[in-house]
């Protein structure tokens, strides 16, 4: 009986470098970059930093009881950005941060960011302007906390656990990380947006 060659299977060159690329080629999942599951994982990355993005901006747009009290939201007259820039106790930025607590540009923007990051990840859409953004909060962010410090302006320490990377730096790289993985495509409207004309012809709000 005839055996039926599998039309998928090429023999070998004798190159190693040709008969790796074909296996590379012909090879199903093993060794993919994004497999079905771990497009899900991404997914839920991006949901859940989504979700804590948009809830800090509703916490302090609306003032919920848990980092911003009742009554002290920025509906009501509160300044979310007051309490945080104007106790900026370390770092070269100290007196740049001070003199920008609590302005009415500044509140404006840390929402705007907030709502904007939250959204973008939430939806799956215009994660490249996403990370963007996000990246540049949490740089922000990261000077004003300023980790290389070890001591206060007081001479109190500071209690930072690394001089480099703290939060904000893992949370800029993972909406980076998202982003350049198209996180947006599983449980989100990735695809769609990436459809719609316009971003085809400006293929950097993908």
């Amino acid at each position: 009986m005839a055996v039926q060659e599998n039309p998928t299977v090429r023999p070998a060159t004798g190159d190693m470098q040709t008969d790796t690329r074909r296996a590379s080629e012909t090879a199903p999942e093993h060794g993919a970059v994004m497999t079905p599951t771990s497009a899900k994982v991404f997914a839920v990355a991006r949901i859940a930093a989504g979700f804590l993005f948009l809830w800090a901006f509703l916490d302090k747009a609306f003032g919920w009881g848990y980092a911003t009290q009742a009554g002290n939201g920025w509906i009501d007259g509160g300044s979310p950005t007051y309490g945080f820039l104007s106790n900026v106790s370390a770092g070269p930025f100290q007196s740049m941060f001070h003199s920008m607590a609590g302005d009415g540009w500044v509140n404006l923007l840390f929402m705007l960011g907030l709502l904007g990051v939250g959204i973008g990840l939430l939806s799956g859409v215009a994660l490249r302007l996403t990370a963007a953004a996000g990246t540049l909060m949490m740089a922000m962010m990261w000077a004003a906390e300023w980790p290389p410090a070890q001591h206060m302006a007081d001479g109190s320490l500071t209690m930072s656990t690394n001089p480099l990377v703290n939060y904000h730096v893992l949370y800029a790289l993972l909406i980076i990380a998202l982003a350049v993985a198209y996180a947006g495509n599983t449980w989100g409207l990735g695809r769609t947006w990436a459809r719609l004309e316009f971003v085809r012809r400006n293929r950097w709000l993908l």
